[in-house]
């Protein structure tokens, strides 16, 4: 059985688009369970899901756990041997779950899977990353990989040199859709809620690299992302902020032991001088997102009462 978990907020019309691509398009060779943790939406989400998707089971938080906190109640519920971490501003296409599980079935040194992910321009958007180590993501601050794109040395925190057209093992792909066996789940848990909107997916690969398994890219499966495309999140100071505490939390986890002293406090300096320089920069306006017109069919996440059958 093919697990799969996604996490709403308020994106009521793009979920109910994810949904019934996943009715339209389900594998072939396995049976689908679908979960949808609803963080507190006021758009009416919850209610839709009830009426127009009965077969879904449904964890209605009375208010917004967080984006790794609604995958944790999603994968905690979930029963497959395999698990999909799916964002509701996707569309699923003919064959992408049968795909991207025939990669597995084939594939016995994969253990976890991102797959292409193709804007509402028809364009493959970049969605494969490395970790974030300091001298890459220095390169990206300073504008390197912008100026130097192919190179892998200057551009290895974006990858801006990848070829997506080309399957290869990676560090991070996008958690959009996050597809992986069972028994990664069973050794390394979910997501850490001290990452609560940005980098849960970071410590989550980084976490399963650690124990051992692999990552991999596939261009054989494809969806539709439109989040990413053309209508981008507001440059919100306090989604900044998020975002580069984030990362500050990520080093302080995961390489205090190799940048000690001096080395970690220079790291936290850069990353918040980059914040502040961000967040005076950012419009101070509210901005609404809206889906391309063809696309009002499907917007992004972040992060109970459980039904059916409640």
């Amino acid at each position: 059985m093919l697990s799969i978990c996604i996490v709403n907020w308020n994106t009521k019309n793009l979920l109910r688009e994810c949904l019934a691509s996943i009715e339209a398009f389900p594998p072939l060779h396995e049976q689908v369970q679908v979960i949808v943790v609803d963080n507190a939406s006021t758009d009416g989400t919850a209610d839709m899901v009830r009426t127009e998707f009965p077969t879904t089971i449904l964890i209605a938080n009375y208010h917004n756990a967080s984006y790794a906190a609604g995958n944790n109640q999603a994968l905690a519920a979930a029963t497959g041997d395999y698990m999909l971490l799916l964002n509701p501003d996707v569309q699923l296409l003919p064959g992408t779950l049968t795909h991207a599980l025939d990669y597995l079935d084939k594939h016995t040194d994969a253990d976890i899977i991102g797959i292409r992910q193709i804007g509402a321009d028809g364009k493959t958007q970049a969605s494969v990353r490395s970790f974030p180590e300091p001298g890459p993501v220095a390169y990206e601050a300073l504008g390197l990989s912008r100026l130097l794109p192919k190179s892998e040395r200057f551009g290895a925190y974006r990858m801006t040199y990848f070829d997506y057209n080309e399957p290869s093992e990676v560090d991070q792909p996008m958690g959009t859709f996050l597809l992986f066996r069972r028994e990664v789940y069973a050794k390394i848990g979910g997501m850490d809620e001290a990452f609560p909107l940005f980098f849960n997916d970071v410590d989550w690969c980084y976490r399963a690299k650690l124990a051992g398994f692999r990552i991999f890219y596939t261009p054989d499966a494809e969806i539709i992302h439109y989040g990413g495309s053309g209508t981008r999140q507001a440059a919100k100071p306090a989604v900044i902020r998020e975002s580069h505490r984030s990362m500050i939390r990520f080093y302080e986890k995961h390489y205090a032991s190799r940048y000690k002293g001096p080395s970690m406090a220079w790291m936290k300096a850069a990353i918040k001088a980059g914040e502040a320089l961000r967040v005076a920069m950012a419009p101070r306006g509210p901005k609404i997102i809206r889906p391309p017109k063809r696309a009002r069919k499907l917007l992004s996440p972040p992060p109970p009462r459980i039904t059916p059958d409640e």
